[in-house]
């Protein structure tokens, strides 16, 4: 419903207000008079045409000090502070006039104790006229539009800033602050109590409170994860403010609240990256990033970036990835300085293509590859043997060998924990790939090229990560899907994993198996647990059978592990960085590593899963899955023997 109010042009209103304005201001210079000298009219020929003239003037003056000052321009149901300071200044420009004016004539005698009660009257009425208009305007608008109360958790000037924007806004109203300061508890801020946590319970039953704003932008990773364990026990749905470096930035407001972040539950801080460590691969030199639209990828270009690289090559293989990336970088590249001097080109290829792989490190003289272009999917791969294999092991041999012999100073590898022990395809695969860097390191086919590769676990919002997909399925009612009970995993943030593996990359000598510290392993199921319990809603399981979201268990997939792990062997020893760890691992020699991947090759050419298998079997040691899952191009239906339906791995190419 729309209150006719609303529908006055907007010059009327602003002639409205003047008029109102100069009627307050005649009053007041009357009233000032009258509470000073109550015998001023009554016994001065002052009280003439001419005084109410020159009071009338007066008044004429101070509204044209108003317009000009922009307080016609303020919208009265969004005036604040500022509004409230341009009155003020007004009003004092305006009784410093009247004062001058005053002094000037001498038949007007008007009390100079007048001037200060004139001023008090002005910004009283002035000023209460609008804020009593605006308090109107909010009652009538949330008559229509009742909004839904919120507590906020922080009282510090994010959360003040919130409240502020919550309660000139139409959705939110701040019923409450909670506050683990002594300081704060009890005081009250923008007209609301602050009170402490541990009356969480008494706010939402009072209020019928559905949710909790976190406005702590500034608390650390360790800090956010306590306050949110705390608040998992109340039926009640978490939100948070951005965080503090985008509010500085300008990127985001601070009324702009969303979802928590996976980061805040798992509660990592991130070690500050060295400096020297970040540019020593990277400031002033040509960097080639293969598998910059995926998620690692694009991170690593979102850092190096900001390294000033002299040159960016951006490789990837999906058009549309490879084109978001670069718009991206392109516009990071217009804030950062000398960023105008910086090259970056996107090319679209493979890293299978010997001859582009070679004619790009060739044409550009590269000093740095961090090679990110693969295959991570484990069911996916699983269904896709042959293309995970090529991919993965022979797209790296290429590029490898490639920068090798166009003498790349350094070659970072992204490996995974799924290399370790690998129970599947893809890891296995990344194992492969670790043992072809490690052999050519310890070969002369290596030159002056120092080859690493940086291991480590899941990162947090990457393609297939569960907690999107977890947010989903909440967001639709459930049920969340998990495979086990006890599975873990290890999780790191992409923007944590991208600086560590710049890092660990400057600090090989050639053929390093670098490890990153994932901290503790996670469990999965809880971790679906918190995001239900945090996003409102209730378990539903055999406890609670009327609960809201339930967790189905669908089984471990092909190639799935419980356990993650990171090491192969327990020779492991630190570096100059906390985070990062260089592991000694046995690896084949390049002779038999060499003799294996000509099979495998041929293998591939026949697309022979089997003895695909089998030679990865060699190459990594054994893989633990031994359960075949067939590329599905391979199942050929046999009609012939009236089963259409049954189908039978057939090898496409004979010799």
């Amino acid at each position: 419903m729309k209150n006719n109010s609303f529908t006055i042009p907007k010059t009327l209103k602003s002639v409205m207000l003047m008029l109102m304005d100069g009627s307050f201001c005649m009053a007041g210079l009357w009233l000032a008079v009258i509470l000073v000298n109550p015998d001023y009219f009554e016994y001065s020929s002052n009280a003439t045409a001419s005084t109410v003239f020159l009071f009338a003037l007066f008044s004429f003056s101070t509204v044209l000090i108003f317009y000009f000052a922009g307080l016609y321009r303020s919208v009265i149901l969004y005036m604040g502070l500022q509004s409230s300071v341009v009155l003020t200044k007004s009003m004092l420009i305006s009784t410093a006039l009247i004062a001058l004016v005053v002094s000037a004539v001498d038949d007007l005698h008007f009390p100079a104790q007048g001037l200060l009660v004139f001023f008090m009257i002005g910004l009283l009425s002035v000023g209460g006229s609008r804020f009593f208009a605006k308090l109107m305007m909010q009652n009538m608008i949330h008559s229509f539009r009742p909004r839904e109360p919120v507590i906020i958790y922080g009282a510090g000037s994010s959360g003040m800033q919130l409240a502020a924007a919550l309660t000139n806004g139409d959705q939110y109203i701040p019923v409450g602050f909670l506050d683990d300061s002594e300081a704060l508890v009890g005081s009250t801020v923008n007209g609301i109590q602050v009170l402490s946590p541990s009356a969480l319970r008494y706010l939402i039953d009072t209020y019928s409170v559905r949710q909790i704003l976190l406005a702590i932008p500034s608390a650390t990773y360790a800090e956010r994860k306590q306050i949110l364990n705390y608040l998992e026990h109340y039926p009640i749905h978490v939100k948070t403010v951005p965080d503090i470096y985008d509010l500085l930035s300008g990127k985001v407001r601070v009324d702009e609240i969303r979802d928590i972040d996976i980061e805040d539950l798992l509660g990592r801080d991130i070690v500050p990256p060295d400096a020297h460590l970040m540019g020593a691969c990277v400031h002033n030199n040509v960097v080639m990033i293969t598998g910059a639209g995926g998620s690692i990828g694009s991170e690593l270009c979102r850092q190096i970036i900001r390294l000033r690289p002299k040159t960016m090559l951006l490789f990837d293989s999906s058009e549309y990835g490879l084109y978001m990336v670069e718009s991206e970088i392109r516009e990071i590249k217009l804030n950062i300085e000398g960023g105008s001097q910086i090259r970056v080109i996107a090319l679209l290829g493979n890293v299978r293509n010997q001859l582009q792989v070679e004619a790009i490190l060739r044409r550009f003289e590269v000093n740095t590859v961090y090679h990110a272009a693969a295959y991570k999917q484990v069911p996916m791969v699983e269904q896709n043997i042959v293309e995970g294999v090529q991919n993965n092991i022979f797209g790296t041999l290429v590029l490898a060998r490639a920068a090798a012999k166009y003498e790349v100073q350094h070659f970072v590898f992204i490996s995974t924990d799924k290399a370790v022990r690998p129970a599947n395809i893809m890891g296995a695969t990344k194992r492969s790939a670790e043992q072809i860097l490690q052999a050519l390191a310890a070969q002369h086919e290596a030159g002056s090229t120092r080859f690493s590769m940086v291991r480590f676990g899941n990162v947090l919002g990457s393609s297939g990560s569960v907690v999107p997909l977890f947010r989903r399925q909440i967001n639709h009612g459930g049920p969340i899907t998990v495979t086990h009970s006890e599975i873990t995993r290890y999780f790191m943030t992409v923007q944590e994993a991208a600086q560590l593996v710049i890092q660990a990359g400057s600090m090989a000598s050639g053929g390093d198996v670098f490890v990153l510290d994932m901290n503790e392993p996670v469990r999965i199921v809880d971790l679906a647990r918190k995001m239900i319990h945090l996003m409102g809603y209730s378990i539903r399981d055999e406890r609670n059978p009327h609960g809201d979201i339930a967790i189905d268990y669908t089984g471990l997939r092909p190639g799935e592990k419980l356990y993650e792990e990171l090491l192969i062997g327990e020779r492991v020893s630190g570096t100059e960085h906390p985070k990062i760890m260089r592991a000694e691992e046995d690896f084949l020699h390049w002779e038999q590593l060499l003799e294996l991947l000509n099979r495998l090759e041929a293998a591939c050419i026949k697309m022979d899963q089997q003895l695909i298998r089998e030679l990865l079997d060699e190459v990594v040691g054994g893989i633990v899955s031994k359960e075949i899952l067939c590329d599905p191009m391979l199942q050929v239906p046999l009609e012939h023997e009236g089963n259409k339906g049954d189908a039978k791995v057939l090898p496409l190419f004979r010799q």
